[in-house]
């Protein structure tokens, strides 16, 4: 029955190992790596059209037909290129600035980062405050009761 995920995985990913190394040095933030459908998936943030066009361009380099790659960008001009976040303070104010929140259909994250902090791609600081009933940034579930650091 075909080869393991993972053998797929890691031969996808060093076929894709210039594109996701291109990807990650232009500042676009890969939320998911993986395989779907027997095809490496890619999927992420790029912080201007003109960036996400030069992963694009660089696919094209390594495979004109990709056919095994499914590529999912969003542009998000609030992500700055080169810039890691590296040093985050979380839950870094004294007396306890907390607040929660309760996930509203349609929510996600960024939506909920915009609404608190102005900025889509502070939904990191939320998902770290919360790694004890999220697992993954893109599986919120309604009804839940985030915590929201100031």
């Amino acid at each position: 029955m075909g080869q393991p995920e993972e053998q797929r995985l890691n031969e996808l990913k060093q076929k894709y190992q210039s594109v996701i190394t291109a990807a990650q040095q232009s500042g676009v933030h890969l939320t998911h790596v993986h395989v779907q459908n027997n095809k490496l998936f890619i999927q992420g943030e790029a912080p201007s059209e003109d960036i996400k066009n030069k992963v694009w361009d660089q696919i094209k380099r390594v495979d004109p037909t990709y056919s095994d790659l499914t590529v999912d960008l969003a542009i998000n001009s609030s992500l700055s290129a080169p810039a890691s976040s590296a040093g985050s303070s979380v839950g870094s104010s004294a007396g306890g600035g907390m607040q929660t929140y309760t996930v509203k259909s349609g929510d996600t994250l960024s939506k909920i980062a915009q609404q608190f902090y102005g900025s889509a791609s502070q939904y990191m600081k939320i998902y770290e405050a919360n790694t004890d009933k999220i697992s993954d940034p893109n599986k919120i579930q309604v009804g839940q009761e985030l915590k929201i650091p100031s």
